[in-house]
């Protein structure tokens, strides 16, 4: 009894030290984490924001109201509005159909989902003019029924939510397979509906996972560059968005233009970071009462 006791007491110590480890080791390694912070993403941050308002804060705002901005700004604000909630339904279907059902080729399913993830976007967007531009597969049948894709908004969504589709669903996924099945069934069996089974037992189960994966394919939206820029067409006041546009002004040398919008991105992704951390700070609160 005593050497298993000593035993356990050892193994305790062991893994005390494992865990806190040498204070020299603990102090250089965030000292590494703050370095590669600092100049990799607070001193460009902080730039962008000393760039917008180098020359005033009232210049600041005229770039903002110029006619191209604000055009750049809804048709961001269009785009992530329309593919976010698309991606949501999508995001939930597949992950309900992953973590609650067997079926052949949920491995291929997976893969497909993490596509995007392993894809240039600027190559997706490639994949779209070929499919359906005016030399594409689909390209001469479009223009016959005058319906346009390509450098339109339609083309531009469609890019996007390929972007994005996976951040729902991979939110959701280890979500619902570790809540299982069992509450489904409970409800089933108690005579609930399938759709009362979804609502008032499955989603509520995951709905942190759903804002996380809401919040995280919105700011991918708004800030897609690449798969936009080959399908957009870059017609200004049209098809760019915030991120075509500072390509557009960076390019004219109109630098405060380029740094206002660019500020206003970070801005929207900052905000986005804080509603993340507030809602993990909530669930932890949650939990804890729990």
């Amino acid at each position: 009894m005593d050497g298993t006791i000593k035993t356990y007491k050892e193994k305790s110590a062991g893994q005390r030290r494992v865990t806190e480890g040498s204070p020299v080791v603990k102090w250089i390694l965030i000292l590494i984490c703050l370095v590669f912070l600092s100049t990799f993403l607070l001193l460009p941050l902080i730039n962008v924001f000393a760039q917008a308002f180098a020359k005033g804060i009232g210049l600041y705002f005229k770039s903002l109201a110029l006619p191209e901005s604000l055009s750049a700004i809804k048709m961001t604000l269009i785009v992530a509005a329309i593919s976010v909630p698309l991606n949501v339904l999508f995001g939930i279907a597949a992950a309900w159909s992953i973590a609650k059902f067997r079926f052949p080729g949920k491995t291929i399913l997976l893969t497909f989902i993490d596509l995007p993830f392993s894809i240039s976007p600027v190559v997706a967007g490639l994949m779209y003019v070929l499919l359906y531009g005016l030399q594409g597969h689909l390209g001469q049948w479009l223009d016959e029924h005058d319906i346009q894709i390509i450098f339109n908004l339609p083309g531009m969504v469609l890019v996007t939510i390929f972007v994005t589709f996976p951040f729902v669903a991979r939110e959701l996924i280890p979500i619902m397979q570790s809540v299982g099945v069992e509450q489904e069934h409970a409800a089933l069996t108690l005579g609930a509906s399938g759709w009362q089974t979804f609502w008032y037992v499955t989603l509520p189960s995951v709905k942190w996972g759903l804002l996380y994966g809401i919040i995280l394919c919105n700011a991918r939206a708004m800030g897609e560059f690449g798969a936009v820029s080959v399908v957009s067409g870059h017609i200004t006041g049209r098809t760019d968005t915030m991120p075509l546009m500072v390509e557009k002004f960076y390019n004219d040398f109109n630098s405060v233009a380029a740094f206002s919008l660019s500020s206003l991105l970070a801005l929207l992704a900052l905000i986005t970071l804080f509603i993340k951390t507030w809602l993990e700070w909530r669930q932890y609160r949650i939990e804890r009462k729990a």
